[in-house]
């Protein structure tokens, strides 16, 4: 069998260089796309699901969020394991589907019973969404938003409305994670002594605040033969604006308002945690998440391409500074693959030279090295296998 495999390349000598040099170049265009990172991603095919549940505490949110998303995504098909969080605010429950499961079509099935689970969840208590589209190596970028003039709080407002939004429609991107900083928002404080004076309930107060801060749309009228639309705005912009809003209005006509009985002011929202940097206080970092299967090395030229053209928009003083790229490790690891395969493939080559004592012979016997390698890729490229220290075997 040997023999004949043998007399028949040497019959069709063409065919056989035409066949190497066409595995060879798939191997090359294989080898420029394929995906490089310093790890392999081992993480299994899996689903969360996230409910932001305000101000409950872990025993609330245990009982009256998660445990109904639980019961509900119980009985999906191919499922392995179902596991939960519950923190202060938070609910995260990850539903792991069987190795080989298309993650598109996992996260169909949540999506499929997410509304039923809504429906279990008491009303003001939050909405079950579900998570990234992410790994736990997913982070591939993280970034600090500076400026010496401005409080964490603007900072991370900047962060928030000018920088997170670009950045998400840089392809690859799934999710921008922020850290630190305080997230802006208008808090008003009835005074229960001045609720009872005036013989108003929280409930009211509440009821107010909905009515005055609505946008409605009212049609249109025909003017001289043009369209002009009718719009009823009552949107807050302000705190004078909370301040000035009417609760109701006293037998003689004397309205009372929002500032008349509670204190309206800017305050941070109840948070988790914090960042600090080089000992220099509160930070404001951004952290890029990347989507599954795309290419990190690639994803990362384009975030830091994005980061330079939204620096050139932000407020004098404020500098968007990289804390973490892992293009840098990345670059690391290729460059220990790279070595090893020179030093490895260069040694193998001189053992064949000098055993076989011939040069010909030697560099003949040397080329199914290279070639397999090239060949490797092909398939790596095929079967979605990350090019790494692992996968390599540097």
């Amino acid at each position: 069998m040997l023999a004949q495999l043998i007399r028949l390349t040497l019959e069709n000598r063409f065919l056989v260089i035409i066949g190497t040099l066409l595995m060879a170049g798939a191997g090359i265009n294989a080898a420029v796309h394929l995906p490089i990172d310093a790890v392999p991603d081992m993480t299994n095919v899996q689903v969360t699901v996230i409910t932001s549940a305000g101000s409950l505490s872990p025993v609330e949110v245990e009982r009256y969020v998660t445990q109904p998303v639980e019961v509900t995504m119980g009985g999906l098909p191919r499922v392995e394991e179902l596991r939960s969080i519950s923190r202060f605010g938070i609910s995260v429950v990850t539903i792991v589907f069987r190795e080989g499961t298309d993650i598109y079509r996992a996260r169909q099935l949540v999506a499929e019973r997410i509304s039923q689970a809504a429906s279990l969840i008491p009303s003001g208590y939050g909405t079950p969404e579900l998570g990234p589209l992410t790994t736990a190596l997913g982070e591939i970028l993280q970034f600090e938003v500076r400026g010496e003039k401005y409080s964490p709080t603007q900072l991370r407002t900047m962060l928030e409305w000018d920088v997170a939004p670009r950045l998400r429609e840089v392809p690859g991107v799934t999710e921008i994670n922020t850290h630190g900083g305080y997230y802006k928002a208008w808090e008003i404080q009835p005074d229960p002594e001045l609720l009872n004076s005036y013989s108003l309930t929280f409930e009211e107060v509440f009821a107010a605040l909905e009515r005055n801060n609505v946008s409605a749309g009212g049609g249109y009228v025909v003017h001289h033969g043009e369209q002009r639309f009718l719009r009823g705005q009552a949107l807050v912009s302000g705190l004078e604006d909370l301040e000035q809003i009417v609760i109701r209005r006293e037998p003689a006509g004397t309205p009372v308002l929002v500032r008349d009985v509670a204190l309206v002011r800017e305050a941070p929202l109840t948070r988790q945690g914090a960042v600090t940097r080089d000992a220099r206080g509160e930070a404001v970092t951004g952290l890029v998440m990347m989507l599954i299967g795309e290419n990190s090395r690639e994803v990362v030229g384009r975030v830091k391409e994005r980061l330079t053209e939204i620096q050139s928009t932000m407020p004098d003083g404020v500098q968007l500074e990289i804390t973490y790229d892992r293009s840098a490790l990345i670059g690391r690891t290729l460059k220990t693959v790279v070595k090893n395969l020179i030093e490895g493939g260069t040694l193998v080559i001189a053992v064949l030279l000098i055993m076989l004592g011939s040069l010909r012979a030697g560099l003949i016997t040397a080329l199914a090295i290279p070639l397999s390698m090239l060949f490797a890729t092909s398939l790596m490229q095929t079967f979605g296998v990350t090019a790494s220290l692992m996968s390599l075997g540097a």
